[in-house]
């Protein structure tokens, strides 16, 4: 029998759904100090555009959490893991990760020199690694630590918490940034270490919730097929393949800017052709981190079984439930997804800025205005994806998404008003929310309870991993399309979505193949 109304809501005072939130706000906090503060932060210190919108590709952690998740399920750390938990032993780890990166990027100041702006990428890498490394770990702690009927509302204030962090880092870091004395005419270094201290202090919510919780029973009573020599092997597999993958991606860096070099001269567009090598580049990296996988794996240095339950087992899982065909649909489908949205989403705050509006018009408008806006798009979306059906409220949120941003066209030939900035914002920020409401229901559908963790990670890494690759040169574009023909190539993207997204509803229903 379904819960009543009454006791429905009683469930919100849960413990372990009231510390979802908390986790939740630590889980938020880190993304935006990578994307639009630090984006306004360099361009207020006079970083060029396509240099800003390249720092975007520090979050790519995000978008390859599922290699190293494997590693934090499997692997227990010294000592930490004895005193707190496999699970809450990470989390830790991960958020102190996360605090060190943060004082290290209010440690740089971008506007000295072009080597500082080197050091500011290192430390926004090691942010988004470890930002990605915390959202692996809350994943697998919410998953564990309560019964399945407490699930849904630990997703509900872990998301609420998750938008929180957001507005702290978003709208909270640029009244801060502009209370302490920066603007674009008159740049502060000092103001913007004081804002990203405050982030990092911010970080202690996690860091205290991490402490005063207690150790997943199920994390505790796992089952250990392998021994502690095992362990330290697949980490050297692990180290070994990202070695290969750092070393080829690094050295390959000359030979890539010749080639664009030759090709941007002979293309009519430069950032396609830069974008092209570089994504060769990347697969290259991946072909190279994948053979010293499978040399260690074949010569026996690595335990077989438990690669193969770690890695192996859950892609094979999803591939026999849904067949070869349907399954590159699926996963096509999630990697374009939200390519409207997040390729635009990387210059939008230095559009705003470009237009005229302060940081705190940015911070009251894009940000706190905007978020309430995405969140009452995300219940709308909800409500319509139960009343008529997930697929079909994938594609009006598809829809939605890339017909909003011809909206941005109309703001960059107005220029600056704050009342067509709040239309846009509200059209823009509510359809982004109907279009994720039903995204993470199709995203979760996919999943099999057997390999949660796992496949959500893929997923989850895979939605994001091309629109941030090309999102990295969209100051490029700007710079050669202007932003009105930016916007419209933004709109085209989504056009692929729509088509992935008929076929795959014609083959695919959700629940059919879930479980």
């Amino acid at each position: 029998m379904a819960p009543g109304f009454v006791d429905t809501l009683k469930l919100f005072c849960h413990r372990r759904v009231v510390v979802m939130l908390f986790l939740g706000f630590s889980a938020g906090i880190p993304l935006l100090l990578i994307f639009s503060s630090l984006s306004l932060w360099l361009r207020e210190a006079g970083a060029e555009r396509a240099a800003v919108t390249y720092f975007s590709w520090a979050a790519l952690g995000y978008s390859f959490k599922f290699v190293w998740a494997p590693l934090v399920d499997q692997l227990p750390l010294p000592l930490l893991t004895r005193l707190l938990g496999r699970r809450r032993a990470w989390m830790l780890l991960a958020q102190l990760a996360i605090i060190v990166a943060i004082i290290g990027m209010a440690a740089i100041d971008p506007a000295a020199s072009e080597q500082s702006l080197a050091w500011m990428a290192i430390a926004a890498v090691l942010l988004g690694f470890s930002s990605a490394t915390q959202d692996i770990v809350i994943d697998a702690y919410r998953i564990e630590s309560a019964e399945a009927e407490l699930q849904a509302m630990m997703s509900a204030t872990y998301i609420a918490g998750y938008r929180i962090g957001m507005l702290t880092a978003g709208a909270g870091s640029l009244f801060l940034a502009d209370w302490f004395g920066t603007t674009t005419g008159a740049y502060s270094y000092q103001a913007w270490q004081w804002t990203y201290w405050a982030m990092a202090a911010a970080m202690l919510v996690g860091v205290i919730t991490t402490l005063c919780i207690g150790e997943p029973r199920q994390s505790e009573a796992r089952d250990s097929l392998v021994g502690n020599r095992d362990y330290l092997r697949f980490m050297l597999l692990f180290a070994l393949s990202i070695g290969a993958f750092v070393s080829i991606f690094f050295y390959s860096g000359d030979i890539a800017e010749s080639f664009k070099a030759s090709l941007g001269a002979s293309w009519m567009s430069p950032f396609l052709a830069a974008f092209l090598i570089e994504a060769l580049r990347l697969v290259l990296a991946l072909l190279v981190a994948w053979l010293v996988a499978m040399l260690l794996v074949r010569s026996g240095a690595v335990n077989y079984a438990l690669v193969e339950r770690s890695y192996l087992a859950p892609v094979r899982d999803f591939f026999s439930r849904y067949g070869w065909s349907l399954a590159w649909i699926l996963l096509a489908l999630i990697g374009v997804y939200r390519i409207s949205d997040i390729v635009l989403g990387v210059i939008s705050n230095v559009f705003y800025q470009d237009l005229g509006f302060s940081k705190s018009e940015i911070a009251s408008v894009v940000k706190t205005f905007g978020l309430l806006m995405t969140i009452a798009g995300g219940f709308l979306g909800g409500l319509l994806a139960i009343r008529f059906g997930v697929m079909r409220i994938l594609f009006l949120g598809a829809v939605l998404s890339a017909a909003t941003n011809l909206l941005f066209m109309l703001l960059a030939s107005i220029g600056y008003d704050m009342f067509w900035l709040y239309v846009i914002i509200s059209a823009d920020n509510l359809s982004a929310g109907i279009a994720s409401a039903a995204f993470v229901a199709f995203l979760s559908s996919l999943t099999n309870v057997s390999f949660t963790a796992m496949q959500y990670a893929i997923f989850s890494s895979l939605m994001t991993l091309l629109p941030k690759l090309l999102g990295g040169y969209s100051g490029s574009m700007v710079d050669v399309l202007g932003y009105p023909g930016f916007f419209m190539l933004t709109a085209i993207l989504g056009l692929p979505v729509l088509l992935l997204i008929v076929i795959a509803a014609r083959r695919f229903q959700i629940g059919e193949h879930s479980g």
